[in-house]
């Protein structure tokens, strides 16, 4: 526990300033490739899905991006055009669709986010076991809490 609430907000502070900046190269790859942020944020979810083993249907990614039946429609017919995804039939059960991200969406995404993933597991890579489960367990408490933060009554 640290003893030092300049400290801890400065941590806040960085926190922060990792966010806006994550954020801008996100918007950057976004105009870039022709898409919108929301598309760059659905590419990551299906990708997320994809290495958890999970299914992504419309309503699932719907939902995990906050938007509407027609709204995420709408995504996914412009990420299909711009050939980021596909629709396949589920393989178990035929009446369901599911949306699939696209090997060339994967190689456009390493190909301008690829040095800084290199950079950053650089990076970790000097810290210790004790140090990686230290960061890994205080950013995963900062996930858990914006999510709670965002499912709050009155924060939509």
């Amino acid at each position: 526990m640290s003893d030092s609430p300049d400290t801890e907000m400065e941590i806040v502070h960085l926190l922060r300033a990792v966010t806006v900046e994550l954020s801008r190269r996100n918007a950057d790859f976004a105009v870039r490739n022709g898409m919108h942020p929301t598309d760059v944020r659905a590419l990551i979810c299906l990708m997320d899905a994809r290495r958890a083993g999970a299914d992504m249907t419309a309503g699932r990614l719907g939902a995990e991006l906050g938007l509407h039946s027609a709204g995420t429609t709408g995504l996914i017919d412009r990420l299909e055009r711009l050939g980021h995804v596909r629709r396949v039939r589920d393989e178990h059960d035929r009446r369901r669709v599911l949306i699939e991200i696209d090997e060339r969406a994967v190689a456009l995404g390493r190909s301008f986010f690829g040095p800084l993933i290199e950079r950053v597991v650089e990076l970790l890579q000097e810290y210790d076991e004790q140090q990686l489960a230290a960061v890994k367990g205080f950013l995963g408490g900062v996930l858990d809490h914006a999510r709670e933060a965002a499912d709050a009554p009155g924060s939509r």
